[in-house]
């Protein structure tokens, strides 16, 4: 049980659970003496035991300070109180009830037990058992004292020993199960730090290989396209871009994100990602038409409006590479908690369930995209009738999620035209789920 609590705050909540059932018990005892006192006193109305009865409520009232407080001069002067409280007590019933005389009856054992259960107000073990111990000790110096004053026999009360030997050993395993979650601790801290970094290096390589798709493996896929002779300034041009990406590193960091992924002050949709995402298809020579609440992009973070750009552009990549048609629509709507984006495209269309799982155009450069800022994406697609695609994002709270993958906004691969993905020759056209083909 106690492994579940970091240790600092160990000691302080058991020294709290255990003070507070020690507390309940002494507040039941008291109340049992109260309870058997006012039943003499109706069965024989000639006992004077009012003052008994009297005696026991100072030590209800210091109970309830101690519970309050729970400092030191509040213990003390909790055993102070209670052990002359006691001793009234002890020597009102040796002197009215004739069947009381004994310092092992069960009525003197009920206050005397309250004293014992002041040991658990320490906060600290080795308080509790000095405390439990001090009321055993006192309880029963008192109780003799009375008995030796009124006559009464002295007796070794076994049932206060009993109540003195559970406090004692519930303190004592307290104290054995600290020291096993302070040995045990550690383990546990890194346990779960090895579990973070674990989850974090997950994500990292996601990222990496959903920016290795999207860059690499898509150039490539540009070049066996265009045939032989040299590249063209712009494919040039973008292939050096996204490789000073990919040698510095930036994608790792959250500035590219914030830089310029969002939509501008006058909000215009064009200058966010998926806006560049279109234009790029554009001048790649893919018609693409545009429709629905464009402006519902103004509201989306830069994070969550950079993943959704980069996943679209990866659809509308795998459309111009793989669905056999030179048009797609993209229609945009918001509904103010969500914000969804179709991709559709009329091509030959593939079927879904024979798509790899390991096709990283399917898994990371849209699924896994998406998902690392709360969205999804789905796909409805089958041979010869084209394929449709829903990217769904969180308009709201996206701060809490982090995104820094894909290549920047700004610098020379903006304006770049848009790259091919390679197609596998070995099993045919395959599409991804975020349109068009799988990748």
């Amino acid at each position: 049980m106690l492994l579940g609590l970091p240790a600092h705050l160990v000691p302080q909540t058991v020294g709290r659970a255990l003070s507070r059932a020690c507390h309940v018990i002494a507040s039941v005892v008291l109340a049992s003496a109260g309870l058997l006192l006012i039943v003499n006193q109706v069965v024989e109305p000639t006992y004077l035991l009012w003052p008994a009865l009297a005696a026991l409520l100072p030590m209800l009232g210091m109970l309830f300070v101690v519970e309050r407080s729970r400092s030191t001069t509040a213990v003390v002067a909790y055993l102070a109180i209670g052990s002359a409280c006691l001793y009234w007590y002890a020597v009102t019933l040796f002197a009215q009830i004739p069947s009381v005389q004994a310092s092992d009856a069960f009525s003197l054992s009920l206050p005397k037990i309250a004293l014992v259960m002041v040991g658990g107000s320490g906060l600290r073990s080795r308080g509790s058992l000095l405390w439990a111990t001090a009321g055993f000790a006192l309880g029963e110096v008192v109780t003799q004292l009375a008995t030796w004053q009124t006559g009464a026999s002295p007796r070794v009360d076994v049932a206060v020993a009993f109540a003195w030997l559970l406090v004692s050993g519930t303190v004592a395993a307290s104290l054995l199960a600290r020291g096993r979650v302070r040995r045990a601790q550690p383990s546990l801290h890194r346990a779960a730090f090895d579990q973070q970094k674990q989850a974090i290096r997950h994500d990292v390589e996601q990222q990496a290989a959903a920016l290795l798709h999207d860059t690499v493996l898509n150039h490539l896929s540009s070049i066996a396209a265009g045939g032989p002779g040299r590249l063209s300034p712009a494919a040039a041009a973008s292939m050096a871009a996204d490789l000073e990406v990919l040698v510095g590193q930036e994608w790792l960091s959250d500035e590219a994100v914030a830089a310029g992924a969002g939509p501008d002050d006058g909000g215009d949709w064009s200058g966010t990602e998926l806006g560049l995402a279109v234009e790029r298809a554009r001048q790649g020579g893919l018609e693409v038409g545009v429709t629905g609440d464009v402006r519902a992009l103004v509201g989306l973070s830069p994070a969550v409006c950079r993943a959704l750009g980069l996943a679209v552009g990866q659809c509308l990549t795998n459309v111009a590479v793989h669905s056999g048609v030179d048009r797609a629509e993209v229609v945009v709507y918001g509904d103010g908690t969500d914000l969804t984006v179709m991709v559709i495209d009329d091509g030959v269309g593939f079927d879904v369930g024979a798509t790899g799982p390991d096709r990283l155009g399917l898994k990371n450069s849209v699924e896994a995209r998406t998902a690392r800022v709360g969205g999804s994406a789905q796909v409805w697609s089958s041979p010869g009738s084209g394929t449709s695609v829903m990217i769904r994002v969180p308009v709201g709270g996206a701060e809490a999620v982090q995104v820094a993958d894909g290549t920047p906004l700004t610098g020379p691969s903006a304006g770049a035209p848009v790259v091919l993905d390679l197609p596998d020759a070995a099993e045919g056209p395959e599409r991804t789920q975020a349109g068009g083909a799988t990748s």
